[in-house]
């Protein structure tokens, strides 16, 4: 919780804080709560008083093939809002830095200069060593037009990447969920052989969301994790609460069908068995995420993306102790992973990137602290940064807005942008689609998987829109380009008549399959040609009428592609 007695001060930067910042934080922890029920997001269970989320591979299908690239990326989340000054310290600017802030700022003595402009407190001192091996990039002033200064809607938006998300109301998917949809059109009943992403840490964000599913392998807490990589299992059967009453079989039951349902598991296990940890690490949570994080890329789980938190940066007070503890921790895991990792040569395949909901303003404010503000750095690490460097141009301090806080100098969209295209090889015109039609700046960060020469893509930051689809130089309806055009959609024209909404672009045979919630096939929907154009398909007088009201999924074939989506049948 945060400091609620701070200072009103009149002056127009200091003591100024976020208005509406204690409902912000009933907000925001109310949408926490119900996540951690499993009431929102469509990946989520309550078994046991534990919530933990998952998508487990179908037993009816194989593995789809995993992407062209073997990069690995770990998306790390300081939640509540880093202080930017109290990380990179500009020191060109040292002077409007420390007369800032006369209580809280860090004396010239204990800042780590790396470069003759800009330097890092000595409590980060164990990336020194990352920066002299070329595994450590800062990208200053990250932040977006307008930003909002809400945990709750600062979060979504670096979720989601649509700036105009506002309280309970934006985009309820996020970039990496976005991506994940469309290399998995059939992920409902076709998953990857591994999970696509594990997140530690559930609550409140959207990262992974897609319009059907969550597409991460979601535990609360580094104890889960670590539990299920060590077992193998979600819950201990044996141990189940209750044995001497009605309900101990029954819970050992639900654990029982829990933990066969979700086989992500045990490949979670199997890797986390392959690999091993050859560095020593401290005893804190976060160095405990990392740490289990080596182990299963060492072990070769085969998961892409992951994502980690830190949490505590909302330092409205006692800022400079605060600000120690957390950055020291990370700053000393970090290194010890990498170091970890090299081992196995694969220090140079895993790029991680800090980000957070917002930074702090230029001003201490009466409590040691400072308020929400705006622009902050992100940070990235990794042998595949080629380099160690500062990137893009510090925000002015000498020229705050009237709110004292530093304005953005580089769209946050711009890093998301480069890290799937250049990291993660994904082509630009698939990237802009997952950040909403944003036609984004490539940043020089030592890796270019497309080869695009950065230095002639013109920053564009006109109001997005979505781009047109390129038209296919093949006639040929099984080409990938050209059955990625199908439309397909559940819509509900009356209460109990469940149709589907299908747009061919083609003349095609078209094979629809009815799953249960269990992969389970239920039946036939459509198995016919259909010509080019339109049709609605009405799924309860195809099956005629035999089934029972619950959540469904149907897939689609057409030739070698296959798409899936859930649909509600009442």
């Amino acid at each position: 919780m945060c400091d609620t007695h701070h200072t009103h001060d009149t002056s127009p930067h200091k003591g100024l804080e976020h208005e509406g910042h204690d409902l912000e934080h009933k907000t925001w922890s109310r949408r926490s709560f119900i996540q951690a029920l499993g009431i929102a997001g469509s990946g989520s269970m309550l078994l046991g008083s534990s919530m933990v989320s998952a998508s487990a591979p179908s037993p009816l299908t194989s593995a789809i093939a995993a992407a062209e690239t073997d990069n690995i990326l770990i998306l790390i989340r300081l939640s509540g809002g880093n202080d930017g000054l109290s990380t990179v310290i500009p020191i060109q600017q040292y002077d409007t830095y420390a007369n800032a802030r006369p209580n809280i700022y860090i004396p010239e003595s204990k800042v780590l200069k790396l470069t003759d402009d800009f330097g890092i407190p000595t409590y980060m001192g164990s990336l020194e060593p990352m920066w002299g091996e070329g595994q450590f990039k800062a990208v200053h002033g990250v932040g977006y037009e307008g930003q909002s200064l809400s945990h709750f809607t600062g979060s979504d938006i670096f979720a989601n990447t649509d700036l105009e998300t506002t309280g309970f109301s934006g985009l309820n998917t996020g970039w990496m969920g976005r991506h994940f949809e469309n290399i998995y059109p059939d992920y409902l009943i076709t998953p990857p052989a591994s999970p696509a992403a594990i997140q530690i840490g559930n609550l409140s964000n959207l990262v992974f969301q897609g319009e059907e599913t969550n597409y991460a392998f979601v535990t609360n807490n580094i104890d889960q994790l670590e539990e299920i990589a060590q077992t193998g299992f979600f819950y201990d059967i044996e141990n189940a609460p209750f044995d001497n009453c009605m309900y101990g079989d029954q819970l050992k039951f639900l654990r029982g069908v829990a933990n066969t349902t979700y086989e992500y598991a045990g490949l979670i296990h199997e890797a986390y068995e392959r690999g091993q940890n050859q560095v020593e690490y401290q005893d804190n949570g976060f160095a405990r995420q990392l740490a289990l994080l080596a182990r299963l890329i060492k072990g070769n789980l085969g998961t892409k993306v992951y994502m980690i938190s830190l949490g505590g940066f909302d330092t409205h007070g006692n800022q400079p102790l605060a600000h120690e503890r957390l950055m020291s921790n990370l700053s000393i895991a970090l290194n010890n992973f990498y170091e970890d990792v090299a081992f196995t040569e694969q220090d140079d395949k895993v790029l991680s990137m800090t980000f957070s909901e917002f930074g702090r303003r230029i001003y201490e404010n009466g409590s040691t602290g400072t308020d929400h503000g705006k622009a902050a750095p992100t940070l990235f690490f990794g042998s595949g940064l080629s380099g160690s460097a500062f990137v893009g141009d510090h925000p002015d301090l000498n020229s705050p807005n009237n709110r004292g806080n530093l304005e953005y100098t580089m769209d946050f969209r711009n890093l998301y942008g480069t890290v799937l295209a250049e990291w993660l090889c994904v082509p630009r015109a698939d990237v802009e689609a997952h950040l909403l039609g944003y036609q984004y700046q490539a940043i020089d960060l030592g890796f270019n998987c497309s080869g695009e020469d950065f230095d002639d893509i013109a920053m564009d930051n006109d109001p997005p829109t979505l781009p047109d689809t390129p038209p296919s130089d093949s006639d040929d309806p099984t080409d990938p380009e050209i059955l990625n055009t199908v439309v397909h959609t559940p819509y509900y024209p009356t209460e109990n008549a469940p149709h589907i909404h299908l747009e061919m672009p083609f003349a095609a045979h078209v094979d629809i399959q009815l799953y249960n919630i269990l992969g389970q096939n239920v039946g036939t929907v459509f198995n016919e040609m259909m010509l080019e154009g339109s049709t609605e398909i009405n799924i309860r007088e195809q099956m005629r009428d035999t089934l029972s009201t619950g959540k469904y999924i149907y897939r689609i074939q057409v030739g070698e592609e296959k798409m899936s989506k859930s649909v509600m049948i009442m």
